[in-house]
């Protein structure tokens, strides 16, 4: 990629000099939220993995940047290990952590939500009334539910057939109605089409939720009703779900029929092409898009997801703001909570080297899926990620298990290693220690 340094010299220097028109005499309701004269401020909107994760690095990389994190809930759930929550393998307060690792690495965390971002004047404005000022503005915005694609679910719906997709409240809802169905039930997993979070983590829970059954109700059955024709590493689970749940689990691809386009909640009935099917627990996911502050702040395209600079993550439509997280478009990389804290790593590296008006450097992007099968049984992908031509292509993307399933002794390693992977990844994210149950 060819140097710009003049550029952003220059670039930098007209940034300046607006930043210095708009602030130098700030109105009433903005001094409280203008930095220290000379100190660049960063502010984050959203609190998970990637806005997290992006705070802290900011913070290691150039301590004198004023990084504030804003997010309304001041304890978050995790989505990874919820599956575990779901099949009674862990309690919820293992997956949750807290702000307290962030605010001690010196971020300032706000407990509100962004309503909107005024981005020629560069301020947030917040649910309370506050106004924040920022020289450079990262959005992690994670996803909205498109609930009106799917006839009959909404709000209402979402009770009796939770997603389970935001980890938390619904998580427990879906463990507890596993628990109160009968043996002999009928668990139905729909899956949507297009982008989503995490696509591996419908078939881990269908693997989890099996487990459980398997030794409370052996007479149930998982049903995935898909709405695609394929699914990562869909030989390896087909293989190991014959192996450990024989008879168990099926999977319902859209050709055959699998595609959910309505739902009745009152009778708990999936409709697809095929006809109605009625189940004891439904989990319905509904397709999904970025968090409703990007589309509102003119950060997505018309096709609903965010496109960025992939050597800095800053926004092709919005200058200043970068967007990082299941939100943006990041071409081969997945969306999941690996990916989103290497992306919040490269951002921060460009951030830092923007402020000072030097070239952000060359990114250095992976991720890593683990899908736990069964207590001590896992699989995992990894992949490493460059640029090429602006575009994220992978580098070497390995599958620790081959084309057949791999030995129990190997999965026993990957869960091993999932589980010291989790315990870093909330490091890394959060500054949080895992509380193993």
């Amino acid at each position: 990629m060819a140097v710009r340094s003049d550029k952003l010299n220059r670039r930098r220097l007209l940034q300046w000099g607006a930043l210095t028109a708009v602030y130098g005499l700030p109105g009433r309701d903005e001094a409280a939220a203008v930095p220290a004269a000379g100190k660049a401020r960063v502010l984050i909107v959203g609190g998970g993995f990637a806005g997290s994760a992006c705070a802290l690095h900011l913070r290691r990389l150039n301590p004198a940047i004023a990084v504030s994190l804003i997010d309304p809930d001041e304890r978050y759930a995790t989505g990874p290990m919820s599956n575990e929550v779901i099949a009674g393998l862990r309690d919820i307060d293992s997956i949750t952590v807290a702000r307290g690792g962030v605010r001690r690495a010196g971020v300032e965390v706000v407990p509100d939500r962004a309503v909107a971002i005024e981005v020629q004047r560069r301020r947030v404005r917040l649910g309370g009334g506050a106004v924040m000022a920022f020289d450079r503005l990262v959005v992690a915005p994670g996803i909205r539910f498109l609930a009106d694609r799917l006839e009959g679910y909404g709000d209402a719906a979402a009770v009796s057939m939770p997603h389970a997709w935001q980890a938390g409240a619904q998580t427990q809802r879906l463990a507890a109605q596993l628990r109160a169905m009968q043996d002999g039930g009928v668990v139905a997993i729909s899956v949507p089409s297009g982008l989503m979070r995490c696509p591996p983590a419908p078939y881990e829970r269908a693997s989890l939720i099996a487990h459980y059954l398997s030794r409370a109700k052996p007479r149930s059955k998982v049903l995935i009703f898909d709405s695609n024709n394929h699914f990562p590493r869909q030989d390896q689970f087909s293989a190991i779900w014959r192996e450990l749940y024989p008879g168990m689990i099926e999977w319902i691809a859209s050709t055959q029929d699998g595609a959910v386009v309505r739902v009745d909640a009152a009778t708990m009935t999936l409709y697809t092409r095929g006809g109605p099917h009625v189940a004891a627990v439904a989990n319905v996911i509904p397709p999904q898009a970025p968090g409703q502050l990007a589309p509102d702040a003119g950060l997505a395209s018309a096709h609903g997801w965010c496109p960025i600079d992939a050597l800095t993550f800053e926004s092709r439509l919005q200058p200043n703001v970068h967007v990082i997280g299941d939100a943006c478009i990041a071409d081969a990389m997945p969306k999941a909570a690996s990916a989103a804290c290497s992306q919040a790593r490269q951002c921060a590296r460009a951030i830092v080297a923007l402020l000072a008006g030097h070239e952000p450097p060359q990114p250095n992007l992976d991720s890593v899926c683990f899908s736990v099968l069964a207590p001590a049984d896992a699989l995992s992908m990894r992949a490493r990620f460059h640029l090429h031509h602006g575009r994220i292509v992978p580098l070497q993307a390995r599958a620790a298990a081959a084309a057949a399933p791999p030995a129990i002794v190997l999965r026993a390693q990957q869960a091993r290693e999932a589980e010291r992977w989790y315990r870093n990844i909330r490091a890394e994210a959060f500054g949080a220690a895992l509380q193993r149950t």
